[in-house]
């Protein structure tokens, strides 16, 4: 292990770069990059220590990094390199060939006593090898390179180009997320001498734009955070500012409640560097709006933070984050007062307007919107969509005409002002315009629950329809968009589809409706008149694909705190069940057998059953013969077999899979036993057929609930 050279000295490591103000919605992940960057690569040189830690900083107009107990020069380390063949390296006369002296000089070892290179290995495969002290790194040309390095694998979406004027009044070309004006690059009190996108470092910054201009001088690496807070009004740190709005906001909402989106705090946490709080009012008739209409505008286009009472519904005060901190807030309070109006009176009069027409009034327009060049329409989609929703619906003893009519009107509200202004409204508008036009409240229900879940961990709908609607919805676009050959391949899912499949699984499962996953399936696939489709969305392509999903979600299901293993979870799910609405009470079934002591026995016949019967590539009787029975281990083995068949037959109908796996112990035994009297594959056929129909009964019986030989 190397050590520390005696002349190294350790100090904080401080390094900004100072720009115009960086994109807000990726200032964090910026910051984040920059800082672990940095430390990755001077860790990696051998400056750091067990004792170095990276803060990282990121405002609106500076990235930056601290690094405490950063070396001045790295260890010296050894280093066993191979270089050449002795063949090569050598010549006749035992002289050192160019390539050598060349490989050598690559390594930084010219002047190396060739004396002390180490030859191993014989005959043609004797090769020549360095062994040597190598210098250790020095900070000021690591920093150089890391700092180059990391500003250029940032992840920035789109680069910004501009002009740098040199000291040799020269204009170099530079690019980055936006233009740089300053590089602080010092180790404790100690400037470094490097230069990045045409700016030499110091160690000075500036302050806050409006509330302390100018430039601030950072003496030392460990003052940073301090520095800029006291004289420039900057807080640096992004968690910190981030923690500063969100207690504010809680402060300032009072009893209301204040609604605070991650990505929202994120973005308003990039906008400013000395946060400030204000309440700001909008007058109570936009209350008429939906209040989704008015909190989603003022979300994305004022980056507000909306106030709801505890019951949920909003207020007309809303509360903004000012950069600008002051005793006299009026001006900022009646601007942004003024900004939101005409935002919120675009919203009620798209609200107003779109209440003119009846959803029903736009079906026939959905004939004008392009779904898939290969799919038609929407109003082709409509109608696939209307076929799965009417056909699930008698399938379940539901409402048809009511499944129908929300199939019907559900994307009507794509054609809406409202929804083309903010698409995140699909559905959630659909349900208030169905409300106005008089529909009934389950169709307007599914107006807006057929999109869920929307995302893993996503409620489910609440209504009958809607649930129905949902599993057509997403039935419809799996069939559909695998059928014209966009199945996803790696990590490329642009339609979504393994959130659709999950979406399938969930409803079905957490729902506990007893539909046929593959006659669900192929009633989609009827939907479809394009020879092509059906081609391409075969049948058990898509059943696997929506298993997989719920091989996923299972991975995350417990009991009693305890994850389902994977093994638990293949042992259902290898029976490619039809119905998946009782596979947690098969899985926990499964957990309960699995902990009996006759289960290792059991799952190790199982397992041996199956083997056998794979093997045999004639046909097997479809049931065993009495008379054809021999030995009494076979005989035994049937006649236990038969004995519990009517109880497995009953705790399956009756869902109770507990009970059904802790009847087959019975069978530990005589299944024992016939393995150690029974000769499965007899020399006669006509007993050895009659064996395999014994097993494949028995097989049968044991798999009703899982493959229990995948326990084994």
């Amino acid at each position: 292990m190397s050590t520390t050279n005696s002349s190294s000295q350790t100090a904080t490591l401080l390094i900004e770069v100072f720009t115009e103000e960086l994109p807000p919605k990726s200032l964090r992940r910026l910051g984040d990059a920059f800082s672990e960057g940095i430390f990755a690569a001077l860790k990696n040189a051998g400056l750091t220590t067990a004792s170095s830690q990276a803060i990282g900083f990121a405002t609106p107009r500076r990235l930056a990094v601290q690094i405490s107990h950063i070396l001045d020069q790295a260890p010296d380390y050894p280093v066993r390199e191979k270089l050449l063949p002795t063949s090569i390296a050598f010549d006749a006369e035992g002289k050192a060939t160019a390539p050598l002296l060349k490989k050598l000089a690559a390594l930084g070892f010219a002047d190396v006593d060739l004396s002390t290179l180490e030859k191993s290995g014989e005959g043609k495969n004797e090769a020549l090898y360095l062994n040597a002290i190598a210098k250790g790194a020095a900070l000021v040309q690591s920093v150089q390179t890391t700092l180059e390095q990391t500003l250029h694998k940032l992840p920035i979406a789109k680069m910004m180009h501009y002009q740098v004027l040199q000291k040799d009044g020269q204009l170099a070309d530079v690019q980055f997320a936006r233009p740089v004006h300053r590089i602080i690059a010092l180790h404790g009190d100690h400037s470094l001498n490097i230069s990045s996108l045409g700016i030499d470092a110091g160690n000075l910054t500036e302050g806050h734009r409006f509330l302390a201009p100018g430039n601030v001088t950072i003496t030392h690496a460990d003052q940073y955070e301090s520095a800029l807070e006291a004289k420039a009004k900057v807080i640096p740190s992004f968690n910190k500012r981030r923690a500063l709005i969100e207690s504010a906001l809680l402060k300032a909402a009072g009893d209301d409640l204040v609604l605070m989106p991650e990505s929202l705090l994120d973005e308003v946490t990039a906008l400013v560097e000395w946060p400030a709080i204000y309440e700001c009012h909008f007058d109570q008739e936009f209350l008429e709006v939906p209040q989704e209409c008015l909190i989603l505008t003022m979300q994305t286009n004022q980056k507000y933070f909306a106030l709801t009472d505890k019951q949920g519904k909003l207020c007309n005060r809303f509360l903004i984050v000012s950069n600008i901190e002051t005793h006299n807030p009026n001006a900022i309070i009646s601007g942004n007062e003024r900004v939101v109006r005409p935002r919120l009176s675009d919203a009620r009069f798209f609200f107003r307007q779109d209440q003119k027409r009846s959803l029903a009034s736009r079906v026939a327009d959905l004939g004008k919107v392009v779904y898939h060049n290969q799919l038609g329409n929407q109003l082709d989609r409509t109608k696939r969509v209307q076929g799965i929703a009417t056909e699930i619906a008698k399938k379940l003893n539901a409402d048809e005409k009511l499944a129908n009519r929300a199939a019907e009107i559900a994307k009507t509200d794509l054609l809406t002002d409202m929804v083309g202004e903010f698409p995140e409204l699909q559905g959630i508008m659909g349900r208030y315009y169905a409300i106005h036009d008089g529909e009934n409240v389950e169709v307007a229900a599914a107006c807006s629950e057929h999109y869920m879940p929307r995302f893993a961990g996503d409620s489910l709908p609440q209504t009958q329809i809607g649930t129905i609607l949902a599993i057509a919805d997403k039935l419809e676009t799996l069939v559909g968009i695998w059928g014209v050959g966009l199945a996803p391949t790696g990590d490329k899912d642009p339609y979504a589809l393994r959130r659709h499949a999950l979406g399938v699984c969930r409803l079905l499962l957490e729902k506990n409706l007893s539909l046929s996953l593959p006659e669900l399936i192929a009633l989609a696939r009827a939907q479809f008149p394009q020879k092509e489709v059906q081609e391409k969305a075969r049948a058990a392509d898509i059943y696997e694909f929506i298993i997989d999903r719920m091989r996923a979600y299972l991975r995350d299901q417990s009991v009693a705190g305890n994850p389902f293993t994977s093994a638990e979870i293949d042992a259902v799910l290898s029976q490619e069940p039809a119905q998946i609405n009782d596979i947690i009470e098969r899985l926990t079934a499964v957990r309960e057998f699995n902990a009996l002591a006759e289960a290792a026995q059991l799952a190790a016949a199982n397992k041996r059953i199956s083997n056998i019967l794979k093997k045999t590539t004639t046909a097997i009787p479809a049931a065993c013969s009495k008379k054809l029975l021999q030995i009494p281990a076979e005989a035994t083995l049937h006649q236990a077999l038969e004995a519990i068949t009517p109880a497995l037959t009953i705790a399956y109908e009756k869902r109770q899979f507990v009970e059904l796996l802790k009847t087959l112990v019975a069978l530990s035994a005589p299944i024992d036993q016939f393995f150690a009297d029974v000769m499965v594959m007899d020399p006669n056929l006509e007993l050895r057929d009659n064996r395999l129909a014994l097993l494949q009964q028995l097989h049968q019986k044991m798999n009703l609930v899982a493959d229990l030989g995948k326990l084994a």
